[in-house]
Parts: structure tokens; C-alpha cells; sequence
């Protein structure tokens, strides 16, 4: 009788333990981040209910939603006395309601903030960007403008555009484009702008953004992540766009690589990397994983992932992306103990019936 009443006693501790552990659980640990980028047109589309359904019925919990999107526009029409309702236009018409959709379907809310490439803000104030030696506001062969990233200004005017998402109820910001053009060391010389600061190291000066911008929003109760190319994972630091991973990783919440097979050249021993989804991921993430555990305090690892097809590599060097390919990417990240990810596909058509779970 002694022993069924300790097994009793044992059985009820068990459970009390349980049930703590269940609510600490429900209230200060928050569930992996999986999620889809989704462009602010969309969200007045009929293709946002699809998307809702996609989320409500799969493993899927969150969205990455343009506030400030690739053109420098922000992409709702804030208060008359706000600074940026000049460059707001009504992609997102109803952001309140928006809002309210998100959280009754319990969507995690990212606010995607593109920064340095900003079409609107260099065209509108070219000091702030970089011009040609006559003076004519310098432009990739895309046809993009980046503002100049060693300008407080420019810093301040970008975090404002976050705090606009913060005023919403969007829960973390995702900073995008925070880098200087591509190449841009092979074209600075020809350029004309005040890189008087921070003796023109691009790199202090990617990496002092990223840690002010943490420091403005922090106070703000909200996430803080960051879009980095994954070539600058894989190297000591990718100085020419200014982005060196440790220093970027070591002042944000989030971590988050862009390391579509499509976007890389022959690396880890892989010819054709499009062609092999899971070894190019896995082979990623373990790099990523050895740089993340010289961070005293690192953040989480949340890489995009592709789905979409890069028919653009040409014929044999590329792969139709479907339920397969996207399922081989998440596994591989799931190997090395990453369990959040984003999905981007441009158009915001994804993938149907596939297992988000990590297996």
C-alpha cells in the first residue's frame, strides 16, 4: 500500500510537471517559424485566401509581407502627417483588416523591409545615392538605384519605414537588400558619394546598420531579422556588398540566408547545385552551423528556401522544383538541426501537397 502511494505521489508530480512544462510551452516558447513570402498586391487578390488555406491546413504558421518593397515604395497609405506618405502607395488597402485576418488565422507576421535598394528615395534625393561622373544617378543594368549606406540619413528613413510595420502589429521586421550593389567594388571608383564615414569600410558600415537598427526597434517589443546572400556564409566575408555574416549574425534575432540551389555556381564538390537540392542545403548548413557556435548569443537560422523552377539556368543545368525538391531542402535542414525556414517563390504561387513537416 506504502509503494501504490508513492507511485501515486510520483505519477501526480509527473503530471504537474507536464501540465508547467505544457504552459510555459504555450506562453514563452514560441513554435518553429515556417513560412512563404507574399507580395502586398497579393494580399487584396484571391489568391490570398488560397494562400490562407495553404497555411491553415499544412505546417506552414507565418508570412513575410512587403511593407517596403523592391522599388522603395511603402506599401499602405499611412497617416497624412506621416514622413513617407509621399512614396505609400495602396497595395495593402486595408492594413487594420489585414492585420485581423493574420491573427484569427494565427499567421506570424514578418514585415519585409527592403533597405539600400531603393528606386524611390535615390531618384527623389540622388545624395543619398551614388551618381556617375556626370552626375546622373548611377543605375544597375537592372535598372535599380541603391541609396548610399553610409548615411545616418539614409539608416534613419529605413527604420522609420519599420517602425510604420511596428505600428500595425507586425511581430519582426525582416531587413532585405541590407548590402551595397552588387560588384560594387569593381564600379565605386567611377561613382560620386560622401563615404566620409566609417573611412568607407562597406563592411562597418552593413554591420553598423544592422546593429542600430536592433538597438532603435528592440525597445519596440519586436524580432529583428536579416537577409543575407548565402555566398557570404561560406566565406570569411563578402567585403565588395559588405556583408560578413558573424557580424551581422551576432546583432539580430534572426538569421536569414538566401541559399536557393539555383543562386550558386559550382561549390561543396556539386557541379550543378539546382540539380541537387538536399546535398547543396545540407552541405550549407553545416558551415552555417560552425559559424553560428562561435557566436556567444546566436540567432535563430531561418534560410530561404526555393520554390520555383530556375528555367533560366538553361537546359541541364536546372530542374523543375516541385513537391520533391522543396521536401529534400527541408529534410536537409532538418539533418543539422535546423527546423525553421521561409519559402519564396516571387510570384507567390507555391507548391501544393507538400510535407512541411521536418522529417
Amino acid at each position: 500500500m506504502r509503494k501504490f502511494f508513492l507511485l501515486f505521489a510520483i505519477f501526480q508530480l509527473s503530471i504537474s510537471i507536464t501540465c508547467n512544462n505544457l504552459v510555459l510551452a504555450g506562453t514563452h516558447i514560441q513554435e518553429p517559424i515556417r513560412g512563404i513570402y507574399v507580395t502586398a498586391p497579393t494580399t487584396n487578390k484571391p489568391q490570398f485566401n488560397q494562400l490562407l488555406s495553404l497555411i491553415n491546413n499544412t505546417d506552414l504558421n507565418a508570412m513575410v509581407i512587403d511593407i517596403k518593397d523592391d522599388h522603395g515604395n511603402l506599401t499602405f497609405i499611412p497617416d497624412k502627417n506621416s514622413p513617407y506618405y509621399s512614396v505609400s502607395r495602396p497595395y495593402i488597402t486595408n492594413p487594420a483588416s489585414l492585420m485581423t485576418t493574420l491573427k484569427t488565422n494565427n499567421i506570424y507576421p514578418i514585415a519585409r523591409i527592403v533597405v539600400f535598394k531603393d528606386n524611390v528615395l535615390s531618384a527623389k534625393n540622388p545624395n543619398l545615392s551614388f551618381k556617375t561622373s556626370n552626375e546622373g544617378l548611377w543605375k544597375n543594368p537592372r535598372g535599380d538605384s541603391f541609396t548610399n549606406p553610409f548615411l545616418n540619413e539614409v539608416w534613419d528613413y529605413n527604420i522609420g519605414m519599420a517602425l510604420e510595420a511596428v505600428k500595425l502589429g507586425f511581430k519582426e521586421i525582416q531587413f532585405d537588400y541590407v548590402r551595397f550593389p552588387e560588384r560594387f567594388e569593381k564600379i565605386e571608383n567611377g561613382l560620386i558619394y560622401d563615404k566620409t564615414t566609417f573611412q568607407a569600410n562597406r563592411v562597418t558600415a552593413v554591420s553598423e546598420f544592422v546593429k542600430y537598427a536592433k538597438e532603435k526597434l528592440t525597445p519596440h517589443n519586436v524580432k529583428v531579422s536579416v537577409d543575407i546572400f548565402g555566398n557570404a556564409t561560406v566565406i570569411p566575408e563578402a567585403s565588395g556588398i559588405g556583408q560578413n555574416f558573424t557580424n551581422i549574425a551576432q546583432n539580430v534575432d534572426v538569421i536569414s540566408a538566401m541559399i536557393y540551389p539555383s543562386h550558386w555556381t559550382a561549390i561543396f564538390g556539386l557541379q550543378k547545385p539546382d540539380l541537387e537540392p538536399y546535398r547543396l542545403v545540407e552541405a550549407y548548413a553545416k558551415i552555417e552551423n560552425e559559424r553560428l557556435k562561435k557566436i556567444a548569443n546566436p540567432p535563430i537560422s531561418r534560410p530561404w528556401l526555393q520554390d520555383f523552377t530556375a528555367s533560366y539556368l538553361g537546359e541541364g543545368n536546372y530542374k523543375v522544383y516541385g513537391k520533391k525538391e522543396i521536401e529534400e531542402q527541408i529534410r536537409a535542414l532538418h539533418s543539422q538541426g535546423i527546423n525553421e525556414f521561409l519559402l519564396w517563390n516571387a510570384a507567390n504561387n507555391y507548391t501544393q501537397n507538400v510535407d512541411y513537416t521536418p522529417f
